[in-house]
């Protein structure tokens, strides 16, 4: 039976209102969907736009690292939107189109932000096809964010990113710094041949017009916002509890790696270097706030895909209270304690070098 999504009117059938237009920005683990949300949200006339950040994890991180333009922002953990949380999606839209600034028609558009291994398909149903969100709501489009450096691995391994390649209208290709023009005509072929009618864009200035093209490209006729409201809204959703790892299926998994005590930058490097040379491969995804021993007030942010890791970026500030260091590995047969062993290792280096032995 083919999947058809049913057609419905932009009006809001009750009170003449027209639905708030939601925007999907999907792309496998760490393509850079969180980079360029934070671009988005440093535009000048974002205001008006809510944020729902989904993450796959048990605690989340990315809502640390997404620029803080209000003090409310939409959060779903523990799994997949497609896996565990459609329901949680569904009442953060309803509790949404509650919330004052919806009331007063000054919501003008939403983000949602989904993890790295959702199927889109199921999301798109739910936004689409749900009746408690077809009155106050509608689908304005599905970004994908390629990495252009992974992309043919990860299209040819992961089918999740083939999924969310096929639904997308717009094709963003980002990281296009690390493969050269001509390198990067496969991808495009690959990409064409997923799906033919998408638009591609290459580069983060591309990525990010394209984005704003897309969210602009049905204006709603909602009331204005006052002179000097000119922001974005966040709306806070509290997620179930669970354990520290969650599994999306036989071999892909989520750990995260916590620690109250601050952390050698030196040690924190080398490990990484370490666990990247010896299982690079199944690395999918690890992003992490660490608390660093030399320089308590201002964390590192660490960013990596497979043996592919940023240079690391250091905060201003503190987002939050929590000052615990955090780490996110999303991996592929990797066991947890195995991770949590390697860092030991160079923990325990560490307390050696500060406290060394007497001589004897």
């Amino acid at each position: 039976m083919p999947f058809i999504f049913p057609a419905l009117n932009n009006a809001d059938a009750g009170d003449g209102r027209q639905r708030v237009p939601i925007t999907v920005l999907t792309g496998f683990l760490g393509s850079g969907k969180t980079t360029l949300l934070n671009r988005l949200l440093r535009q000048p006339d974002m205001h008006g736009t809510a944020v729902v950040i989904n993450e796959f994890g048990a605690i989340g991180l990315d809502h640390d690292l997404v620029d803080h333009t209000n003090e409310h922002m939409v959060l779903l953990a523990n799994g997949c939107i497609c896996c565990t949380v459609r329901g949680d999606l569904v009442e953060a839209f309803e509790r949404l189109a509650q919330s004052p600034e919806a009331q007063r028609r000054e919501l003008r558009h939403v983000v949602v932000e989904t993890t790295g291994l959702a199927d889109p398909a199921p999301i798109l149903h739910t936004l689409m096809g749900d009746p408690r969100l077809a009155r106050h709501w509608r689908l304005a489009g599905v970004a994908c964010t390629i990495d252009a450096f992974n992309a043919m691995a990860t299209l040819g391994q992961h089918r999740e990113a083939v999924k969310q390649a096929a639904v997308a209208d717009r094709l963003l290709l980002t990281k296009t710094d690390l493969v050269r023009a001509e390198a990067r005509a496969p991808v495009l072929a690959r990409l064409r041949a997923i799906n033919p009618l998408a638009d591609v864009s290459e580069g983060p200035a591309a990525a990010l017009a394209s984005l704003l093209a897309l969210l602009d490209h049905a204006p709603t006729t909602q009331a204005p916002v006052p002179q000097g409201e000119g922001r974005s809204y966040f709306f806070p959703v509290a997620a179930p509890a669970s354990g520290t790892a969650s599994q999306h299926d036989d071999h892909i998994r989520s750990h995260v790696i916590v620690r109250d005590t601050p952390l050698s930058r030196e040690g924190v490097m080398a490990w990484l270097d370490m666990v990247s040379a010896m299982r690079g491969d199944d690395l999918l995804r690890v992003k992490g706030i660490v608390h660093l021993a030399d320089d308590p007030e201002h964390p590192m942010v660490i960013h990596g895909v497979q043996h592919l890791f940023h240079p690391p970026e250091t905060l201003a500030r503190w987002p939050s209270e929590d000052r615990r260091t955090r780490i996110v590995f999303i991996t592929r047969n990797i066991a947890a304690e195995d991770i949590e062993a390697t860092l030991s290792v160079f923990e325990r280096r560490r307390q050696r070098s500060a406290h060394p032995a007497p001589p004897v």
